[in-house]
């Protein structure tokens, strides 16, 4: 059997840019049917608005992306997650950047692909279509998001940016952080 891929997903648009920070083993959070690469481990809610609804490729493990107890510290060489943070507030965020970032190895990525709120809220304006209630913050972008994680005490020395592109694909951003060393993790 051929696994489709799906055009119109989210992860669709930026598969080209992104796939080559997603090399090796590493896991997918709320993939909704459609994973960055083939061999990702593919995590979603089992049920409700963000559950697995379409697609082919299997939903590995079902679960909430803000504990990752499935894998040990440092396992992983990537972490992706599209259009996801924005559903937690500003204060969640720092906490669950660093339990990516506890699974990542050394030299690792986290994937984040996210939607500027601002520009979201135009294209659902011009096409007629209601935003998602479930996005917590108006001014949420790739500015905003830096800034909480650089905020972050619990962030601080974890990681370098190794890849941003601040509005794409029509309304989101791409941010790559690169992990640079290990800690004993909580």
């Amino acid at each position: 059997m051929t696994e489709k891929i799906w055009p119109n997903s989210e992860t669709s648009k930026c598969r080209k840019r992104l796939e080559k920070f997603s090399k090796g083993d590493g896991v997918d959070l709320g993939y909704a049917g459609d994973p960055i690469v083939k061999t990702a481990i593919t995590v979603d809610l089992p049920s409700g608005p963000y559950g697995c609804v379409f697609g082919e490729h299997p939903q590995n493990l079902h679960g909430d992306a803000t504990k990752l107890h499935w894998f040990q510290d440092g396992v992983l060489d990537y972490v992706y997650a599209s259009h996801l943070l924005e559903d937690f507030t500003p204060e969640e965020i720092p906490k669950i950047v660093e339990e990516w970032l506890r699974v990542v190895k050394v030299g690792g990525y986290v994937v984040i692909y996210c939607p500027d709120e601002r520009a979201y809220r135009e294209h659902c304006w011009k096409a007629g279509s209601v935003p998602n209630a479930a996005h917590k913050n108006e001014s949420f972008g790739l500015k905003f998001l830096v800034e909480i994680l650089e905020k972050a005490a619990n962030l601080k020395d974890l990681y370098e940016i190794a890849h941003t592109i601040e509005l794409t694909d029509d309304y989101c951003f791409d941010l790559v952080l690169k992990k640079l060393w290990r800690v004993e993790w909580k």
